[in-house]
């Protein structure tokens, strides 16, 4: 009931909750009420919308969290994953990132530890780790949850760029307030994009300009196309357009009103004892992210 109770809570409702696990919406539904007589208090208050946990039902929640991940330790050490490089391995990360960067290094880590299995999953969305059982997560941008251990690989730009053809149609900006005589492709990224401003710095201020989106799409393979086709001025991050600029298909603009570079890191729950596979790709894993972001 314990591990229900947290899926429950993580899913953000009863019915969504059975769909993940399994289990009729009624059984969910009668296990909780179950945990709650067993408990003698009111965990969640339900609504037809949402559940809001009570005061009881936090602590409770804080509490489980902390008993499955003393459990998950205990399973890993049972499994021998303290004693040698051994099990499975799930990371997370962008997925232009991660296509460009994580899975080459992946392959190399995966030739040198044999019995060390890995899976990726590539979504531009922050995926919560606990929740998802993932070992390790490339984020971009400042972190959000101060709980997490994090290890810096790099920093990256958001960049501006369009075709030479469309620049030699349209013109050059030479500040961002010209973007307002330009067709715009926008790519909207939730965790770092608003879906009609962009930011840029100048001098030490940062400024916020609304553009024009003649085509709107959401991964920034479709921008980068799109802006190597001519449609428009995209903005997209650093990494994600530097082979394509390399080979002169795009051209950067507005380099010197660039808003601060983000961070990169690697990111990782930071159990008490941490397991070698994991341990042992963070060592591979950070020098060669680091030399592939210079």
């Amino acid at each position: 009931m314990m591990s229900l109770f947290v899926a429950v809570i993580e899913a953000g409702s009863l019915s969504a909750a059975g769909r993940k696990s399994g289990m009729p919406l009624s059984t969910v539904s009668r296990n909780i009420s179950d945990l709650e007589a067993h408990l003698g208090a009111r965990l969640i208050i339900r609504s037809t919308r949402n559940l809001v946990l009570t005061d009881a039902g936090a602590s409770y929640l804080s509490a489980c969290k902390r008993i499955m991940q003393s459990v998950e330790e205990a399973e890993r050490q049972a499994r021998g994953e303290y004693s040698a490089p051994t099990g499975d391995l799930i990371i997370t990360a962008p997925i232009v990132f991660g296509r460009l960067h994580v899975l080459p290094v992946i392959a190399e880590f995966l030739k040198i530890y044999p019995d060390v299995n890995v899976q990726l999953v590539l979504d531009d969305r922050p995926l919560d780790l606990l929740a998802n059982h993932i070992d390790l997560a490339v984020r971009v941008g400042k972190l959000q949850d101060s709980s997490l251990v994090a290890v810096r690989v790099g920093q990256i730009r958001n960049v501006v760029c369009a075709s030479p053809e469309y620049l030699q149609h349209r013109g050059t900006p030479r500040a961002p307030r010209e973007l307002l005589n330009h067709d715009c492709i926008n790519f909207t990224f939730a965790a770092l994009n608003s879906p009609d401003v962009w930011a840029f710095r100048a001098g030490k201020s940062e400024i916020s300009m609304r553009i024009r989106s003649r085509l709107v799409v959401n991964t920034a393979e479709a921008a980068i196309e799109a802006a190597v086709a001519g449609v428009g001025i995209t903005r997209v991050l650093s990494y994600q357009v530097r082979s394509v600029a390399a080979s002169g298909a795009l051209t950067t603009v507005l380099a010197k009103f660039e808003p601060v570079p983000m961070p990169i890191a690697l990111v990782h729950a930071g159990q008490r004892l941490l397991p070698l596979k994991l341990r042992a790709f963070l060592d591979f894993a950070t020098p060669r992210l680091r030399i592939g972001l210079q």
